[in-house]
């Protein structure tokens, strides 16, 4: 108990009106103008695993509806927009983004897939080589370039101006992929689009190429293995280096919640759908047990994370801190 005489009380007073009348205060000073500077997402992000060095490359965002019919393509519309605000996701709309990643490794400099190049700079896209320069590299640093599949966000950067984009790199492409796509029976019907963009951007460095299969090792300590469905010869690469692995799975799933909470969900891109949906378990069951990080071409930029099983599904964890410790 105590007491509060008048002088007491008024100074009490005074000071809360004070108090109250400072955030006032503080909000119109701050409502000055402030200039927004003219500066773009630098678009990269770098982390060491192991010896090696690994540089995630945003190529560029594209907004759209969806993610239905793209993803739970025989599912009810109303069952995908549930589990996209289920998770804190607008129901129609979506971003969609495309992730060349660089894996330094001391001898060589590997890039994996090549985004939109040219062809897709009038949209926003195609922004791997500008982005390479402002990480550090240039395109004339890379000496391997892999190509995990054919599809055209994959092998549109290949070429510029007509010429090889990664003038000093050997090209490395899975002979089934290769294969499929340059038959000429491809170049009509449903493949014919992608099949004359592997003619314009692949076809022109395929003399000179290495061709790989499952099990393949591209450099010491990066291996291909076989993870079709998504295309006949599409492949996820393991990166290891320093007692530490590291999964680049491509195009095994391509939306964090659709793809991985439900990856039985047929997805509109996938030439063999009841084969994607085995290998997306094959692979993310491989991920989730043995607790490896993974990049996903389209996962959320920096596109690194990893997956807890989640039900019938997994759950997607973005990396935060546990690849700088």
């Amino acid at each position: 108990m105590f007491r509060t005489d008048r002088r007491t009380a008024m100074k009490l007073a005074a000071a809360s009106a004070i108090a109250i009348g400072m955030p006032q205060i503080m909000v119109r000073a701050a409502s000055a103008a402030v200039p927004m500077p003219e500066v773009g997402n630098p678009g990269f992000n770098r982390f060491k695993l192991g010896d090696v060095e690994v540089t995630t490359i945003l190529d560029g965002l594209r907004p759209g509806d969806g993610p239905h019919p793209i993803f739970g393509e025989d599912q009810p519309a109303d069952a995908v927009a549930e589990l996209m605000e289920a998770n804190l996701l607008p129901a129609n709309r979506f971003v969609n983004g495309f992730t060349p990643t660089l894996i330094n490794t001391g001898s060589d400099l590997v890039l994996f897939d090549t985004g939109f190049g040219a062809g897709g700079r009038e949209n926003g896209m195609g922004q791997l080589a500008a982005r390479m320069e402002a990480s550090g590299y240039k395109p004339s640093d890379v000496t391997v370039v892999v190509l995990t599949h054919l599809h055209g966000d994959h092998i549109s950067g290949l070429l510029e101006n007509g010429a090889p984009a990664f003038a000093k790199a050997k090209h490395v492409i899975g002979r089934i992929e290769y294969d499929f796509w340059s038959a000429p029976e491809r170049m009509s019907g449903p493949t014919e689009g992608n099949a004359k963009a592997v003619a314009a951007n692949v076809t022109p460095v395929a003399d000179s190429a290495t061709f790989i299969g499952d099990g393949d090792e591209v450099v010491p300590g990066i291996r291909a293995m076989a993870a079709y469905g998504h295309t006949p010869g599409h492949m996820v690469f393991s990166v290891e280096s320093g007692g530490r692995t590291l999964i680049l799975t491509a195009d095994t799933a391509n939306h964090y919640v659709a793809s991985l909470q439900q990856p039985d969900w047929h997805v509109r891109f996938d030439a063999d759908k009841q084969l994607a949906a085995a290998t997306r378990r094959k692979v993310f069951d491989m991920i989730a047990t043995d607790r490896l990080p993974f990049i996903g071409y389209h996962m959320p930029f920096p596109s690194v994370g990893y997956v807890e099983k989640l039900g019938t599904g997994y759950r997607y964890v973005p990396e935060t801190y546990q690849l700088d410790l």
